[in-house]
């Protein structure tokens, strides 16, 4: 399991690796915690496309360049994984700063991997994805009541060589959940797929639960969210290893191969 705690203020924090996003590009668009955490950094490896400005939120700190860069020399990312390992035994806090959000596109998967294997603290800071920055400089929202109710973030397809199992996240499912999970199966996705449950997110009242879509497909007990508070419904084969970290949704239940169609 990862090694992580609940997150604490930037006066008193956790020795270990803050994986940060630095945000589309613009200094001044990282968020208030990331620039925060900068400014505590004994060591920063930054990804190349940072705007520089940004590095002056951490004066105090060492500066690493890792990044990668098409056509031009970059580190391996065994070699990144190793550097942040290394350093954990030498610096207090350790930030790996990436463009965008660390966990779109970010290969931040592999860090984290390496960092839990090594049993170090991590933590993650998001940042503002190019994709949502973009929208907000046309002034043009990419969903719309009335034409698009989903977002599709990719890259090109190009030299895949496994099957790309599709991420799908719904916000805003609480009265849904069954219907959501009933559709997905009927559209070829098999019951056993992770589901993650988040409640809350980023508050102190945070609430996470696990579960399949089987599992979900039978559930109608809504009741243990409330309406005040924002649920969120992630699904897909990428939280395998965490969904059975998180606090069940269901306890002994009882197996059943029947889905009936919504």
């Amino acid at each position: 399991m990862l090694n992580t705690k609940s997150k604490t203020s930037c006066d008193d924090l956790t020795p270990g690796v803050y994986l940060i996003g630095a945000g589309p590009g613009a200094s001044d668009l990282i968020t208030v915690r990331g620039a925060k955490l900068l400014a505590k950094a004994d060591i920063v490896f930054h990804d190349a496309l940072i705007n520089e400005e940004m590095l002056s939120w951490c004066p105090q700190a060492k500066l690493v360049s890792v990044g990668k860069r098409c056509g031009k020399y970059s580190n391996s990312q065994l070699f990144i994984n190793q550097q942040l390992i290394n350093a954990s035994s030498k610096f207090k806090i350790i930030v790996r700063l990436k463009g965008g959000d660390p966990l779109i596109f970010g290969r931040a998967t592999e860090e984290i991997e390496a960092l839990r294997q090594a049993n170090i603290y991590c933590e993650i800071v998001p940042g503002i994805t190019t994709a949502l920055a973009a929208s907000a400089e046309l002034k043009q929202a990419p969903t719309s009541r009335n034409i698009s109710r989903s977002l599709k973030i990719t890259t090109l397809p190009t030299r895949l060589n496994y099957i790309d199992h599709e991420t799908k996240i719904f916000y805003m499912g609480r009265d849904q959940l069954s219907t959501i999970a009933i559709d997905l199966i009927n559209q070829g996705l098999p019951g056993s797929t992770p589901v993650c449950l988040m409640e809350s997110v980023s508050n102190q009242d945070q609430r996470s639960f696990g579960t399949t879509l089987e599992e979900l497909s039978r559930y109608k007990d809504v009741s243990i969210f409330t309406d005040e508070k924002p649920l969120i419904v992630m699904v897909g084969e990428v939280y395998q290893s965490v969904y059975k970290t998180l606090t069940p949704l269901i306890q002994d239940v009882e197996p059943n191969n029947h889905i009936l169609s919504a």
